[in-house]
């Protein structure tokens, strides 16, 4: 019984001294106007160092449980005689004249009164500015009745916690295709945020503030293994490969948070506008890969553009673990709220059918989970989930916590065959083509519309209509490096030529039952964005060698 008193009246007696003396490291403030990124303006080691910009503030953020009387001083080094400063805390301001130090100086600044819960902030003001710089800040002391479970950031981190939905599928669903629309809303769209839409176990699919004058639509897929930040050190075996890439899309590697294949559009896209993003994948369970394509609608052309396909290795699954998510990168503009809204979720199963997703589940990740920050919401607004982080706000829901929203009913209508890039693309094949036709690799007797051919027999049998079911022989190869991608053997195939690709239909009809003919299909006549399978990438100009022995109405 004793010993158990003396350790409650020595917790009472810490948890008692906790309560009324904090100390807010200052390396976790903010700037408005934020510094540059190689400023320094923020150490570790310093706390607040190289303040010269007199139009500048600093502020920090902390949440209070328990109002009551609050003591504020600051604990500063080296600070240049004459400075004036402004403090201003809970809606009452102190100026205060600073003086240098080498050593650990304190300087009380004022008392108030906290009558309520919720988050407040402690602002400084350049007044007067003596000498290089304005102040060398360590940290902020809080003593008094209010700091008893007082929250703040105590690291040097200053992101906003990354938030997420994630979307429960079952284990037997074999998802080939994930769609998703999102919005971000006026005021929302901050410099250093990546709003993720369509994410799965191998990737990510979204748009992203680079900087005042750039933005992007980013897609990527992760690299088999365990390697984390240098893509050098994985092997080939685990490296997924581009496979192919829309017109004026940059693509390369990334690392430093896993690695993998990168890809990104500038797109100078806008808030309050709708976007829809896609992401397919095209199986292949016997050499265990999947190509993962994504897909962006641009609002101002109507149409799809084909972002990147790559083919990941050690994989050949459906598309897993899907989740959509708003990420603050850099932690220069941590304290704004940035907010994102989700809607209309699909996924297309491998018998073609769609199926709208209405329900999904809160999550958040590792500063969110150390309790660093706690300025965090997610909730459902009208047919559309939404996310926020930032800004200092109470949160309004809990890890885990599962969402419902209304369905909307309106299933995708994806068209890739009128894609953004078709004249483009249609261009470049036309160039490979004559390319081709120049150095004698192929030979052409004429082209219809845009489809090259060169009959080698006419063939004596009846003439061909389009209409007609075929039965043939055929070998059909790339442009690119002359690899075949499909043939028959022993037995020809039979098809119906109107359910073949344009360009079959286009060509085939230009000789008789018995002819044989090579037709050159470039990619808008062929299959266009979409990979077709791993050895046609998307975009590919297609070569076909065809014998028709047999052709019915």
């Amino acid at each position: 019984m004793t010993r158990f008193l003396l350790l409650f009246c020595l917790y009472f007696t810490v948890t008692n001294l906790s309560a009324q003396t904090v100390l807010i490291p200052a390396y976790t403030g903010y700037a408005v106007p934020a510094e540059k990124e190689d400023a320094q303006l923020f150490s570790a080691k310093n706390g607040v160092q190289n303040w010269i910009d007199p139009q500048q503030k600093i502020s920090w953020f902390f949440y209070i449980k328990n109002p009551g009387e609050l003591q504020l001083s600051l604990l500063s080094t080296k600070i240049n005689t004459g400075s004036t400063i402004e403090i201003a805390v809970a809606g009452k301001t102190f100026r205060t004249k600073l003086v240098s130090g080498s050593a650990l100086k304190k300087t009380l600044v004022g008392k108030v009164i906290i009558t309520d819960t919720g988050f407040y902030s402690i602002t400084i003001s350049n007044i007067k500015k003596a000498g290089k710089s304005i102040a060398n800040i360590q940290s902020l002391e809080l003593k008094g009745a209010a700091t008893d479970g007082i929250h703040f950031n105590p690291v040097e981190r200053r992101n906003a916690a990354s938030v997420h939905l994630k979307y429960p599928l079952e284990d037997s669903i074999k998802a080939m295709a994930f769609y998703s629309e999102m919005v971000v809303p006026d005021g929302a769209d901050h410099l250093y945020s990546y709003y993720m839409a369509c994410g799965f176990k191998r990737g990510y699919f979204g748009i992203q503030v680079n900087s005042p004058s750039e933005r992007r639509v980013i897609f990527s897929v992760w690299d088999a293994g365990n390697e984390a930040i240098d893509r050098n050190k994985v092997p080939d075996s685990n490296k997924v490969k581009l496979l192919a890439k829309g017109y004026n899309v940059v693509a390369n590697d990334f690392g430093n948070e896993g690695t993998g294949g990168h890809s990104h559009f500038v797109y100078p896209w806008k808030t309050g506008e709708k976007y829809q993003f896609m992401v397919f994948a095209l199986t292949d369970s016997v050499h265990s890969n999947t190509i993962y394509s994504g897909y962006f609608f641009i609002p101002e052309t109507g149409k799809w553009k084909l972002i990147a396909s790559f083919r990941a290795p050690k994989d050949g699954n459906y598309l897993k673990n899907l989740y959509s998510f708003s990420e603050n990168f850099w932690g220069l503009n941590g304290q704004l709220e940035r907010k994102a809204y989700f809607g209309n979720q699909w996924i297309q199963k491998s018998n073609g059918r769609w199926e709208e997703l209405l329900t999904s589940k809160f999550s958040y990740d590792a500063t969110g989970k150390a309790g660093h920050r706690i300025d965090y919401s997610a909730g459902v607004d009208g047919k559309q989930f939404y996310l926020s982080h930032g800004g200092f706000k109470p949160a309004n829901i809990q890890f885990g916590q599962s969402l419902f929203r209304q369905p909307t009913g309106q299933r995708p209508n994806v068209d890739l065959n009128r894609n953004s890039d078709s004249l483009v693309q249609a261009k470049l094949d036309q160039e490979s083509i004559k390319a081709a036709v120049s150095k004698g690799t192929l030979d052409t007797t004429g082209n219809e519309s845009s489809v090259y051919y060169h009959i080698l027999k006419q063939g004596a049998g009846k003439p061909i209509k389009v209409t007609d079911t075929v039965t043939v022989y055929y070998k059909g190869s790339l442009l690119s490096d002359g690899s075949i991608f499909d043939q028959t053997k022993e037995k020809p195939a039979t098809f119906p030529l109107n359910r073949l690709i344009k360009g079959w239909q286009l060509a085939v009809p230009k000789i008789n039952v018995g002819g044989t003919i090579k037709v050159i299909i470039p990619s808008g006549l062929a299959y266009g964005i979409r990979s077709r399978s791993k050895d046609i990438p998307a975009n590919s100009v297609l070569v076909f060698d065809i014998e028709v022995l047999d052709a019915k109405q």
